[in-house]
């Protein structure tokens, strides 16, 4: 059937009002058990790259269905091969794949399981429909409007030229799939798992939360070491995500309480969610002070212009990170506008330029 993965020895951690049951080791060469039904396994995301993606197999009857799958990479590829060994931690293929979200370190590579073994796809339909649109833009030269949208936030000719829409490390998805909806109870094995949806980091993130054995499946919405990025996307320019943002933390720290075992995306598995929504919600609340600030003392302002408010020191040349950081620039801005305090106007070759009212 499988190998037996290594079960962990209690080896809490805490730190910053966080416990980590399983220590704060982020990579692990083995799979580890967390209860008898859940298994943490891990993707690379490139052979280049020491970042991983949490992979969370979920006891099946004879087998496992798995949560987040990563991305098309070949480093993906081999471990995936690997994984469904008959004699390889799942023991043959999984019996499902559900995707918290659309991004491509979390469904990436499910299209390919899908055509490879029969792995039916379980997804919100708002993370479905925007990961195929995301998958079709890549594979398509820029639409002109997305490119308007980077030039009216201050981007030169030299920054377009390098822009690349996000759908890269993706495999096409399947031409079908399973819808999951809020409050939706998923029956996996002899376990059952809730669908709590929530907003911001992307349209419609999926997290599972098993109340018997008090664990969350928590995708990218509650990380411990980092916040999530939070863009406007050019094919919804004027969005307001960040406040989505703030009030999917509020309903994360209304909802769990102190002792939910939090399985992340990346990083080690912990307790405290409600002290880290407040922690993360508190950050993005003190960023919108700097960038108020900001505008209050410099005057109008493109997008890439309020950077140093938002983020710390450092260089946007890798284009990804430039179009990430652009995107959670416009997501502030956005959430100014949204409540009035303030107000944009495009000069005459288009840009966008932003002041407090």
């Amino acid at each position: 059937m499988s190998t037996n993965p290594d079960t962990c020895v209690d080896e809490t951690v805490v730190r910053n009002g966080l416990s980590f049951p399983f220590g704060l080791q982020r990579v692990h060469a083995e799979p580890v058990m967390v209860t008898p039904e859940v298994m943490w396994l891990q993707v690379p995301l490139s052979a280049s790259s020491m970042g991983f993606i949490n992979t969370w197999a979920l006891r099946d009857g004879d087998g496992w269905a798995v949560v987040d799958v990563g991305m098309d990479t070949p480093a993906g590829a081999q471990r995936w091969a690997e994984l469904v060994l008959p004699d390889g931690p799942l023991g043959g293929a999984p019996t499902r794949i559900i995707g918290t979200h659309m991004h491509a370190d979390h469904v990436g590579y499910a299209g390919e399981l899908y055509r490879r073994h029969g792995c039916e796809l379980w997804m919100t339909r708002g993370e479905y429909l925007q990961a195929k649109q995301m998958i079709e833009d890549y594979a398509r030269p820029t639409l002109p409007e997305h490119l308007r949208f980077f030039r009216q936030a201050g981007w030169s000719d030299e920054m377009l030229a390098g822009y690349a829409a996000f759908g890269k490390s993706m495999a096409p998805l399947p031409g079908q799939y399973r819808r999951m909806r809020e409050g939706d109870v998923l029956a996996v094995g002899d376990q059952c798992w809730q669908v709590i949806t929530t907003c911001g980091h992307s349209p419609e993130h999926a997290c599972l939360y098993n109340a018997a054995q008090q664990l969350l499946i928590g995708g990218d919405q509650v990380l411990a070491d980092v916040s999530s990025n939070v863009s406007v996307m050019p094919v919804e320019p004027w969005a307001n995500p960040m406040k989505d943002w703030l009030n999917s933390l509020q309903k994360m720290a209304t909802l769990f309480d102190e002792d939910v075992l939090v399985l992340p995306a990346h990083g080690a598995p912990f307790r405290g969610l409600p002290e880290r929504a407040r922690q993360l919600a508190t950050k993005r609340l003190r960023a919108l002070d700097r960038l108020r600030d900001h505008l209050r003392e410099n005057g109008p302002q493109r997008a890439l212009d309020v950077y140093p408010a938002l983020f710390s020191p450092g260089s946007f040349a890798n284009p990804f990170l430039h179009t990430l950081a652009t995107g959670e620039a416009l997501a502030y801005l956005n959430h100014l506008l949204g409540d009035g305090q303030a107000r944009v106007q495009a000069d005459a070759q288009g840009v966008n330029w932003y002041e407090l009212v």
